[in-house]
């Protein structure tokens, strides 16, 4: 049995779908803790009675958390013992938590995790992409604008990324990143992990936006979307892209510079882009 400590927080993984995912100590920690934080108190309470446990319930979510710390923390100071979860998954990746575990680290209170379920590593682990090294970017901007200046921000990485995507959005943001990273990338879609629908798409970014445009049941549910990293390897000397654009950089935004540069030099975007990045950090202009 795992012993409880007083004045700890426990961070505490539950099942990102498929209910067995729950570690015994995690319901042994949810049944001795005096307190249960909760991003959705009726969704947890759910999981409490699967596991035959009754016990007090705190919301704690993006819209209160940080006016909700001082009291959470006196109870911790006071000797209570607090168990933090989110609705599905790891607190804290995508989800409420980190103002109170920040507060708690600054104060130098307990936190301890209890480790479990991760719908980003989860889906991972089947992608078919390198997983020795990848950033985790949890959800784009919903609007199209913000979405692609991000974007445009990761098209030099090197590392697998993966983000959290919404159904109703996957059409178009890989549309956008069809645009912006390139068509030719791999990548995978995982979609309703652990549960009755799961499912894995495998492709080319291009070849996921026109299956999200025909098929019904990829964009429902939650989903994980992981695109491969850009090319290590540097782009070779172009003394043209280079002419190019050293015309545009200085009286145009970095995006329309690019884009009129990838249609006048009949490059990849993201390898104009990389090198306006370059061309606009050092002092090497044309």
């Amino acid at each position: 049995m795992q012993q409880i400590a007083a004045g700890t927080l426990y961070v505490v993984a539950t099942p990102i779908g498929n209910l067995a995912d729950l570690t015994p100590r995690a319901v042994d920690v949810l049944g001795q803790v005096d307190l249960v934080l909760a991003e959705d108190t009726r969704h947890t309470a759910q999981l409490l009675r699967h596991c035959g446990l009754s016990k007090p319930l705190q919301s704690l979510h993006e819209h209160n958390e940080r006016q909700k710390l001082d009291s959470i923390v006196q109870r911790l100071q006071a000797g209570e013992s607090l168990a933090l979860v989110s609705d599905a998954g790891t607190p804290l990746l995508s989800d409420p938590g980190f103002p109170l575990v920040r507060r708690l680290r600054e104060l130098d209170m307990p936190v301890i995790p209890i480790p479990g379920p991760c719908a980003a590593v989860a889906a991972l682990s089947v992608a078919g992409l390198a997983t020795d090294r990848f950033a985790f970017e949890g959800f784009l901007p919903a609007r199209s604008g913000a979405r692609r200046t991000r974007l445009e921000g990761l098209a030099d990485e090197t590392r697998t990324l993966v983000f959290y995507e919404s159904g109703k959005r996957l059409a178009g943001v890989l549309n956008d990143m069809c645009e912006i990273l390139g068509p030719d990338r791999e990548a995978a879609v995982a979609r309703e992990l652990t549960k009755l629908y799961e499912s894995i798409y495998r492709g080319s970014l291009a070849q996921l936006r026109d299956r999200a445009g025909s098929d019904v049941d990829m964009v429902r549910g939650e989903l994980v979307l992981l695109v491969q990293g850009t090319p290590v390897a540097e782009i070779a000397e172009n003394p043209e892209l280079d002419r190019v654009l050293g015309v545009l950089l200085p009286e145009l935004p970095l995006s329309q510079a690019v884009k009129l540069a990838v249609e006048l030099c009949g490059l990849r975007r993201n390898e104009v882009y990389r090198r306006a990045t370059e061309l606009q950090k050092g002092t090497d202009l044309p």
